[in-house]
């Protein structure tokens, strides 16, 4: 018997049916161990020894592959063929090792890129040893983001109350996100005009635009007012055109390379909308495979690579493919070869494209996401074999007699659309090639201005970053590996260091805090020079280039020095840098040139940063005489939006109700007789702010709602909008109303049954969960979408799976809500049953006196 260990239980089943019954095919289920989220994990002054820890659903998994072992001769380690499958693979030699069970067993280490019986049949007739040269790169890697992480954060905890932790690659993105920021916040734009001229000459007429005046060449800028594009549209008026110049000639354009990780990503982004955490959850699955005739086959081959080249048969297969689609002009006279451009690219693996050109997508049997995934990666992996899209590209140039008036039209005929009548890639200066046919005119023919133009721009800022711009930034700048762009990304999301407004990066005030801080005192660690740097030394260990050891030693022996010398800053010091790093942001110019950081309370302090227990804010230098207070941003202090904001008077106190704007978004306002403080409504969740009416303002304003007396004991029961939504209150139970509109409506008698209802139920939170989707059944037990609180989920006996984010429920078949079922029970889906209550007739032992609590220290999260 031959034992084989995959990552995931989805694949194991499918390669048991390929292998045979010979062969035993069990799960790791990811990582077996890892380093424990505490300091001291790894060591550098025991030559960085690592602490590896494997845990409970750890244990039991290799407690099972071990078992297995025990019985068979040989172990094949079949995990992803990428390098953290490489250090899987090896935790678990290490794992098993322990155990003594590999003693008399063969060990070999096999990789396919894609799960299909051909592939994973040639792979096992390829094995080999595990590659200590990836995996001391895996090691390096977890030992610096563990170093960082764990030795930096404490000082941000200190030097910044607030703040979470920092990390090495997380902490150069959140740079970029906030440089761009401040880019933008510095911008400043200018005035310039342009002008164009009708043309007609030989008959006909084209749009040119004014290139050349008074004799010299135009740039963007150089028409700066009105005046000067009135002076400019007379010139042309008064000039003696003609045709000076006739340019025609071919260009064409190729085909874009099949995906990597990084590149489908950014498609997946533009095109599709996605997240690239959605992206790669959705490749995973294409990856391991679906159903096709019985037998479950992987559609694409490994999702992560940053390769672009396809194998002879795989470029074979495509151009049949073209062929038979499109027609023999349209493969080219012989293959096409790609290479990466990408900084540290490793080309051991081919692309992402289909494991078969002949699936072609409107015959796949596949669900929204899936099904959006897969054309994207067949088109693009399909058009990259595709022939060339060929344009004539024409100029024309019209000057006057004395050659100091010049205008030009460019335009552009598409003359064969090759790749392009299959995919064009998604660019953010995509050009209208095609569009602009310019007439047939003669070279010396005299031309006329039949009508000008003058039109005013100013120029623009650099737009904040998307995900799909980010990663392509920081794949340019080498910074990070394609394989971790989602998690990363992620990561800052999860800390609230960003917020995602109209799909681009919006960094918070937290994380800009975080990012002067780094950038005044730890520079050289958010230099991305330096990072990307240090991804090529980790690349020079992967080749065996280099000692990973000596790479540790050398970074920490740097990274040490600097945090011991900013360990004794005062936070006075590290303010005053703030203050100035953060100036264009906290303290923007005012437009009548008065001092932004004079306190507009007191009109004699100087505003500057504070620290306190929830972060940065804006405090007056004469506290306590002066208490004014604000947040860090100008546009987060709480404004009126629109004018004065008033969009309702209450008729009862005849107070007006403002919309205004705060840090935690918009909200209603109005301002009680009597009061200190301002009575205010949240804009329940479906609601447009911008689009409230007076009566529903009103209404809010009102809540709680007085909906009548209990019959059972006279008192009260109102309804109100909460923090987890619309509900009737009565003494102190609260039940749960079906939605906002409810609250406003609800009488007295449905609101007796709701908290009856609640009360006979007290575990439950709101209403009963309903079946969306009824799946089937499972060894003779139903297994159902459901919906709950947090989203859908799964629900099989007494197991409830949650769907991966962005899954629609009805797109979930019966097998893959299974694959989610075995994986949640797998993680201890389960509860424990209720340990058993002691006799009350066992004697109480005498209470042990306890031992002084130690203080609890803060874990800091180093990156994956």
């Amino acid at each position: 018997m031959n034992v084989v260990v995959v990552e995931s239980p989805a694949k194991a089943k499918t390669i048991n049916k390929y292998l045979g019954s010979q062969y035993t095919v069990l799960a790791s289920f990811g990582h077996v161990r890892d380093l424990p989220p505490k300091d001291g994990s790894v060591k550098p002054d025991e030559d960085f020894e690592m602490a590896w820890e494997v845990d409970s659903q750890s244990a039991k998994r290799v407690k099972a592959i071990a078992d297995a072992v025990k019985e068979s001769d040989k172990l094949i380690l079949a995990t992803d063929p990428d390098r953290e499958g490489e250090a899987i693979s090896w935790h678990l030699l290490e794992a098993l090792t322990k155990r003594r069970v590999l003693k008399n067993v063969t060990v070999e280490r096999v990789a396919f890129n894609a799960i299909t019986k051909p592939a994973i049949q040639e792979a096992m007739r390829h094995p080999r040893a595990v590659d200590m040269e990836l995996v001391n790169a895996y090691l390096a890697r977890r030992a610096l983001d563990y170093l960082v992480g764990f030795t930096l954060s404490p000082v941000l905890w200190r030097k910044l109350p607030g703040s979470r932790s920092a990390g090495r690659v997380q902490s150069v993105a959140l740079r970029l996100i906030c440089d761009r920021e401040l880019d933008i916040e510095k911008f400043k734009a200018e005035e310039y005009w342009t002008v164009d001229a009708d043309i007609t000459t030989c008959g006909s007429s084209f749009r040119a635009k004014l290139v050349t005046l008074d004799g010299k060449k135009l740039q963007k800028l150089s028409i700066k007012d009105r005046a000067s594009a009135n002076a400019a549209v007379e010139a042309i008026n008064s000039a003696s055109l003609s045709i000076s110049g006739i340019e025609a000639k071919p260009t064409r354009r190729n085909p874009p390379p099949p995906f990597t990780t990084s590149t489908l990503q950014q498609e997946a982004a533009r095109k599709l909308g996605f997240s690239a955490t959605r992206t790669m959850q959705t490749a995973q699955k294409l990856y391991e495979g679906v159903n096709i005739g019985g037998e479950t086959v992987g559609l694409i081959t490994y999702m992560r690579t940053d390769g672009v080249s396809m194998v002879p048969e795989a470029i074979s297969q495509a151009r049949d493919v073209i062929g038979d689609q499109h027609g023999s002009l349209y493969v080219p006279a012989s293959p096409r070869m790609y290479s990466s451009k990408a900084k540290n690219a490793q080309e051991a693996h081919e692309a992402i494209r289909p494991t078969s050109f002949s699936r072609l997508p409107e015959n796949m049997d596949l669900d929204g996401d899936m099904a959006r995934l897969y054309k994207l990666i067949w088109r693009r992996a399909v058009a990259s074999q595709m022939e060339s899209a060929r344009f004539e590209r024409t100029t024309i140039d019209v000057t006057s007699d004395d050659g100091k008036t010049g205008l030009r039209a460019t335009g552009s005929v598409l003359m064969f659309d090759g790749f392009l009548t299959l995919y064009q890639e998604g660019r953010d200066d995509e050009e209208d090639e095609g569009e602009a046919r310019l007439p047939k005119v003669e070279q010396g023919a005299a031309a006329d201005a039949a009508k000008t133009y003058s039109d005013q721009h100013f120029t623009q800022p650099p737009p904040r970053f998307t995900e799909a711009s980010l990663v392509k930034r920081m794949e340019e700048l080498g910074i990070g590996r394609p394989s971790t762009y989602a998690s990363t990304l992620q990561v800052l999301r999860d800390r609230d260091y960003v917020r995602m407004d109209k799909n681009r990066f919006h960094p918070e005030d937290k994380g800009r805090v975080v990012i002067a801080f780094l950038e005044n005192f730890f520079s050289r660690y958010v230099e991305y020079d330096f990072t990307a740097d240090l991804e090529g030394q980790l690349d020079k260990v992967s080749a065996g280039d280099l000692d990973w050891k000596q790479l540790l030693r050398d970074f920490w022996t740097h990274f040490k020095a600097a945090v011991e010398e900013i360990g004794e800053l005062r936070i006075t010091n590290v303010l005053d840098a703030l203050n100035e790093a953060l100036a264009p942001h906290i303290f923007p110019e005012k437009e009548d040139g008065s001092d932004p950081r004079l306190c507009p309370s007191c009109n004699e302090g100087t505003l500057s940063l504070r620290l306190g227990k929830f972060g940065a804010f804006l405090g007056c230098s004469n506290h306590p005489d002066c208490k004014f207070t604000r947040q860090m941003s100008p546009q987060d202090a709480d404004s009126v939006i629109e004018g004065d904001g008033q969009i309702a008077i209450d008729p009862e106190s005849g107070k007006p109700i403002t919309l205004k704007d705060g840090r935690f978004g918009l909200y209603l306002e109005m301002e009680l007789e009597g009061e200190d403080k301002p009575k205010r409504a949240s804009i329940p969740k479906g609601w447009d702010a911008h689009a409230l009416t007076e009566d529903q303002a009103i209404k809010l304003m009102s809540l709680p709602r007085l909906v009548g007396e209990h019959p059972d004991d006279g008192q009260p029961i109102t309804a109100a909008i909460g923090r987890y939504g619309p509900y009737v209150h009565h003494e102190k139970t609260y039940a749960n109303l079906a939605n906002v509109e409810e609250v406003f409506e609800v009488g007295l008698n449905r609101a007796v049954s709701v908290i009856a209802d609640k009360r006979a139920n007290p575990g439950r939170r709101g209403t009963a969960a309903t079946a969306l989707k009824e799946l089937g059944e499972h060894d003779g037990k139903p297994v159902r979408i459901m919906s709950g609180r947090y989203g859908p989920y799964v629900k099989y006996e007494k197991i409830n799976a949650t769907l991966p984010k962005g899954t629609e429920p009805e797109s979930v078949t019966l097998e893959q809500a299974m694959e989610l079922v075995e994986a949640k029970a797998a993680k201890g889906g389960k509860k424990k049953p209720a340990a058993k209550k002691k006799t009350a007739a066992k004697k109480k032992a005498p209470a042990k006196k306890k031992a002084p609590a130690k203080k609890s220290t803060k874990k800091a999260d180093s990156e994956s």
